[in-house]
């Protein structure tokens, strides 16, 4: 028994050699799988909120500490403004309240703005209030659409309005290792914004070593992009992602 015994303990430990390489191989490319996974996954939902961006509102920004900030307009729907003929159209040579709804009723809620010909520049700009107005109307599918008196700067040339829900933010802290995204927050015209404790958030990712964001505006005939790298990290591995997302800049 005692012979048996020994045997099986030095066969048992050069297994356990051979089979050493391997497991840890297996494990490793696990973690490394789960890490990609977890950065692809938070990447393509960033694309796919930029993607349904206000045309001209995104802006990236980081503050001393290293967090890099991207924000933007989230619009849900939009249509076609009445601007000649009968009914009720929008007015641009005074301030208006209400207007017509070329096509079928759209979906509103009572926290919805609407934004017209939005440039992104002085004077026409959505994050200083130049092209946006609160919808006063009550919740539902409507085909005239109430708003708070505004003169709007510019027509659009296509006739064509959105309906913005409110300011986003992906906020990136490689100090803190997390990738979160903040929504249901006041607008305001610096940035980076200063997030209420009430502000909802969800966490899209944890072990973020590193990240940037980067926005090329392009001009409003074409679409601009957002570049975006992430870096993740555990157990001294780093697996890291690049994509990019078109941004439709024609308002």
């Amino acid at each position: 028994m005692i012979i048996v015994i020994a045997i099986t303990a030095i066969v048992g430990s050069m297994v356990a050699v051979f089979l050493r390489a391997p497991l840890e191989s297996y494990i490793a490319q696990d973690r490394r799988a789960r890490l990609a996974d977890t950065a692809d996954t938070a990447l393509r939902r960033i694309g796919r909120d930029i993607r349904l961006a206000l045309p001209n509102s995104v802006r990236v920004t980081s503050d001393a500490a290293g967090v890099v900030y991207l924000e933007f307009l989230a619009t849900r729907s939009g249509g076609r403004y009445r601007e000649a003929g009968g009914g009720d159209i929008l007015d641009f040579t005074a301030a208006d309240n209400s207007f017509d709804i070329l096509g079928p009723a759209i979906a509103m809620q009572a926290s919805d703005r609407i934004a017209v010909y939005n440039l992104g520049i002085p004077g026409a700009d959505a994050w200083a209030g130049d092209t946006l107005a609160t919808y006063t109307g009550a919740a539902g599918n409507v085909t005239s659409v109430a708003i708070a008196p505004k003169l709007f700067p510019l027509a659009s040339p296509g006739h064509r309005f959105q309906v913005v829900e409110g300011p986003v933010s992906y906020v990136c802290n490689p100090g803190a290792g997390t990738l979160t995204r903040y929504w249901g927050y006041a607008m305001a015209v610096n940035q980076p914004t200063a997030f209420a404790a009430a502000t909802p958030q969800a966490l899209l990712a944890t072990r973020v070593s590193a990240c940037s964001f980067d926005y090329q505006p392009g001009v409003t005939e074409r679409g601009g992009l957002v570049g975006m790298t992430l870096n993740l990290s555990q157990a001294g591995e780093t697996v890291r992602l690049y994509a990019t997302t078109q941004v439709s800049n024609q308002p």
